[in-house]
């Protein structure tokens, strides 16, 4: 993959709100540049702005001050080349429509295509995200992983240049939770994504990523903005027992712990 720097510039984001009694400050100038073709998870303690961050990435929430850029123009509304995966899949897919027409409707409404363009894009797609043969099913006949896809499958069917994803895994059970990370580390390969991934556990940002942006506690600020240098193809076993995996992880997990005014033992990082 090629990559070209300042991709996505995130200049001095500050996020307030009012609140009963004062203004509730979120963010407070957060500033990232963010490669074309990379994988970033942001983490953090809980309430520390990581899902506003990405809300402002995507041009859903606009900050109080600051600015976001994508390739150098500025974000005001959702950017074209940009789609947004919830973490609640079941409320981002039409229960009364079937997986192939969930997945078409990303199509149907940014593209003029034949309906048979559109039939085939997303029967590719489909086969893509390991979903062949649940055309015709609808989601509540779907596991929650298998609804995930759906959703993912709906937002890379419009050829995102950048994939934004918030805690998209945390409502499936571990076993799924590694299918859909190989899945999506399988997906940003083979497509030349630039993934932008909130997460609040520390082990699949270190595994997934090519970069942890850790945030501190609200108002949320950058900490820690870690390169993650592991081999690829990275496997759920050996990469995890590396001595560099568990040196990233203990830097991040020291502080959160730090951050949470907890002390880092042995034991637990």
């Amino acid at each position: 993959m090629s990559a070209s720097s300042s991709f996505l510039k995130v200049d001095g984001i500050r996020k307030a709100y009012a609140a009963p009694g004062g203004t509730t400050t979120a963010l407070n100038g957060v500033s990232l540049e963010i490669d074309r073709c990379s994988f970033v998870s942001i983490i953090g303690p809980s309430g520390c702005g990581k899902s506003t961050l990405l809300q402002i990435m995507a041009g859903l929430v606009t900050p109080t001050s600051g600015e976001v850029l994508v390739d150098g123009r500025v974000v005001k509304g959702p950017p074209p080349n940009a789609l947004y995966v919830f973490q609640q899949y079941t409320r981002s897919l039409f229960p009364w429509k079937s997986v192939q027409a969930n997945v078409a409707f990303g199509l149907e409404n940014r593209e003029r295509l034949s309906r048979r363009e559109i039939e085939r894009q997303t029967s590719d797609i489909i086969k893509l995200v390991r979903l062949e043969g649940f055309e015709n099913h609808y989601p509540w006949q779907l596991s929650g992983g298998m609804q995930q896809r759906v959703a993912i499958a709906r937002a890379l069917v419009c050829k995102p240049a950048i994939l934004l994803m918030d805690e998209p895994f945390s409502a499936v059970d571990a076993l799924t939770r590694v299918g859909l990370q190989e899945l999506v580390r399988s997906l940003w390969r083979e497509l030349g994504l630039t993934i932008i991934f909130v997460t609040h556990d520390v082990d699949e940002g270190v595994y997934l990523s090519t970069r942890v942006v850790a945030l501190t506690r609200s108002p949320g600020t950058v900490a820690i903005d870690l390169p993650i240098d592991l081999p690829s193809p990275r496997d759920q076993i050996k990469t995890r027992a590396l001595p560099k995996y568990l040196d990233y992880r203990a830097q991040l997990l020291a502080q959160l712990f730090a951050d949470e005014g907890l002390a880092a033992t042995s034991e637990i990082a």
